[in-house]
């Protein structure tokens, strides 16, 4: 990235950062941590999974009753962070969380290895479980319910889009002189682009 002369779209250049994460063949190089502000203002942070990214924001799924899940539902503002440290390189990004479509959550829903949807039905996310036997009786339960035929997507369960409305690349580089590029939506469709102090 020429960070005196970045590009235009900034999600097409963490497009091109995602596919050079993605040859070095780094493990879950679209793994980012999600930062939520909770009910109380507490603020929460855990690591997630980018899985999808255009124009409209990025994408991951989870359980909607989950503790990120009731956070986005009282307070939808995200930052979601995704550090490739092998490439010295690091993207923050900022917006407001929306459901995304049902189609686009079953979809993805369907894709995922029979195991995990069945998990999806097994786990309240987030909420305390006596011990690992009762996961385990949960897990086996929802099995048998499902034996025989497709896994359905649990109501409580889907995607996240979160919109994007700052986007700040950073690139290591010696002494601390790092490289810092933000993009923040202008509300007609371009962003103002500008280079950060590290």
């Amino acid at each position: 990235m020429d960070f005196d002369h970045p590009p235009r779209d900034p999600v097409e250049q963490l497009r091109a950062w995602l596919d050079d994460a993605r040859q070095l063949e780094l493990p879950n190089p679209e793994s980012m941590v999600v930062a939520t502000i909770d009910p109380d203002g507490r603020p929460s942070a855990r690591v997630v999974l980018l899985r999808g990214l255009d124009e409209r924001g990025g994408v991951f799924f989870t359980n909607y009753e989950s503790r990120k899940g009731r956070a986005i539902e009282v307070n939808p503002a995200v930052s979601m962070v995704i550090h490739w440290d092998l490439l010295h390189r690091q993207v923050v990004m900022e917006g407001s969380a929306t459901r995304a479509g049902a189609d686009e959550s079953d979809a993805y829903f369907a894709s995922r290895p029979r195991g995990s949807q069945v998990s999806a039905w097994a786990s309240r996310q987030s909420e305390p479980v006596a011990s690992r036997d009762v996961l385990e009786e949960a897990y086996t339960e929802a099995e048998r319910r499902f034996e025989g035929g497709p896994v359905p997507r649990p109501p409580n369960w889907g995607g996240y889009r979160v919109a994007l409305e700052s986007i700040v690349f950073w690139q290591a580089r010696a002494f601390r002189l790092h490289d810092r590029v933000r993009y923040t939506a202008d509300g007609a469709g371009d962003w103002t682009i500008e280079r950060l102090y590290p």
